[in-house]
């Protein structure tokens, strides 16, 4: 194999695998489920929330007092399962 079709191989294989583990948004209705219950929680805002590994995640949300966070959301209840500071 040529050097450039190899390189042009690995280029397409790294790009369609990073298109495999692309996060997806949410759907309008749910979104706003989503940022409601944020807001009931305290949060005041967020970067960004989209459906990744079967789990809702909430990225640089802030609370009352400032602290940032990164969240994971279930899907189902739009339970908090993890809080991580940021």
């Amino acid at each position: 194999m040529r050097p450039t079709s190899t390189v042009l191989a690995l280029v397409l294989a790294a790009g369609l695998s990073g298109a495999a583990r692309a996060d997806e948004k949410l759907p309008p209705d749910q979104q706003a489920k989503v940022e409601a219950m944020l807001k009931q929680e305290g949060f005041t805002q967020w970067k960004e929330i989209e459906l990744d590994d079967g789990m809702i995640e909430v990225d640089d949300a802030v609370d009352g007092s400032g602290k940032q966070f990164d969240l994971k959301l279930d899907p189902k209840t739009l339970a908090i399962v993890k809080r991580k500071a940021e």
